[in-house]
């Protein structure tokens, strides 16, 4: 199977996975997990998690619906509960979650870092800059709730994210794979995957937007006086229908120099220094993209960085017909790993039998 980090745009779901189901969920899922560790090594696992089509595949074997939102939460919640007390025999320790267990990430990558003998600050900061990219300088409309961190006791990693869209009632779910991160701030994502893709994006990891990358930092950079300048200018211009800044909602003078003096006096030299910079956020992103374009000429790229459909499709046809083929890929890798396992309990045979009979 091809190798793929991206996202996955899926229905929202109310309610929670039942008791009993998550109970038996987080018993089979580190089971299976550890069949794949062994068999083929914590490397490839976090690939696979890192890979949108298998992580549906494997939300399904565990039971859950193949097309809720609510298979991101509960898989990885499942995950991290089961292979906490194998963590430091497997190899793999799992930090973060949904809602405010996300803002403890930081904190339990330092301590894994002190057990591991890792640079646990380094670690954090890898989480703090994959959900800042996608809240900030990928501007979808969904807002990152969900974040759990993967992490290996070799130090590779991985992240499973996931964004809400009120307006529709749907998700986006972002992976990262470490080891394919080379910039954190130029296409982080080797692949995403989305049902629909949206007209209004502003994506400052595009590619093409490097110029108003450097532009945005260049301008960052600039003492405050050059800051109210060029601020009251935009804000008395006439903008294109095109651009994605509400001048009256988005650029407040007073709101906006308090961050670009936070800004002026860290003085980022590139643009991840730039959205490291505690109080960049979307709106400070958005103007200064907004400034980096009329000042500088510098436009940002509006590309969704959706590029493949999620998972398999539906048994009905809905939200589109099965592919077969991929399916069958992510059935026939899941079952070698459950038959190597050759472990005799009722749930995990159950999971076997579900993989065979969905072929």
């Amino acid at each position: 199977m091809p190798q793929r980090t991206g996202s996955a745009t899926l229905p929202l779901h109310g309610g929670k996975a039942p008791r009993w189901l998550f109970d038996r969920m987080r018993q089979l899922a580190p089971a299976i997990a550890e069949v794949m560790i062994l068999e083929h090594g914590r490397s490839v696992f976090l690939q696979r998690l890192s890979d949108p089509y298998w992580f549906q595949a494997f939300g399904c074997v565990l039971g859950f619906d193949w097309h809720s939102s609510g298979v991101t939460t509960t898989v990885c919640g499942a995950l991290k509960e089961g292979l906490a007390p194998r963590s430091n025999d497997l190899g793999i320790f799992v930090a973060g979650g949904k809602g405010k267990v996300s803002r403890r990430t930081p904190s339990e990558l330092m301590t894994f870092g002190e057990q591991l003998g890792m640079d646990g600050a380094r670690l954090a900061y890898n989480s703090r800059m994959a959900a800042k990219v996608d809240s900030a300088a990928v501007q979808d409309g969904f807002g990152i709730y969900h974040h759990s961190f993967f992490l290996t006791s070799e130090g590779e990693w991985a992240v499973v994210q996931q964004g809400m869209r009120d307006n529709d009632g749907t998700a986006r779910r972002y992976h990262w794979l470490g080891s394919q991160v080379t910039d954190f701030v130029n296409e982080p994502h080797a692949a995403i995957a989305s049902d629909a893709q949206s007209q209004t994006v502003l994506n400052m990891v595009a590619g093409e937007s490097s110029p108003a990358r450097a532009a945005s930092t260049e301008f960052a950079r600039q003492e405050p006086r050059v800051i109210d300048r060029e601020i009251a200018r935009v804000i008395t211009m006439a903008l294109p229908s095109r651009h994605w800044v509400d001048i009256k909602r988005d650029v407040n003078p007073a709101h906006l120099r308090k961050v670009l003096v936070s800004t002026y006096e860290a003085s980022p030299q590139n643009y991840e220094q730039l959205l490291a910079v505690p109080g960049v956020g979307p709106k400070a992103v958005r103007a200064l993209a907004l400034v980096a374009d009329v000042v500088y000429g510098s436009p940002a790229s509006m590309r969704d960085p959706a590029r493949f459909s999620f998972a398999h499709g539906g048994k009905d046809g809905h939200p589109y017909p099965v592919n077969r083929a991929v399916y069958d890929h992510s059935v026939d890798w899941l079952r070698e790993a459950v038959n190597k396992a050759r472990i005799g309990h009722s749930d995990r045979l159950s999971a076997l039998k579900r993989l065979a009979d969905w072929q």
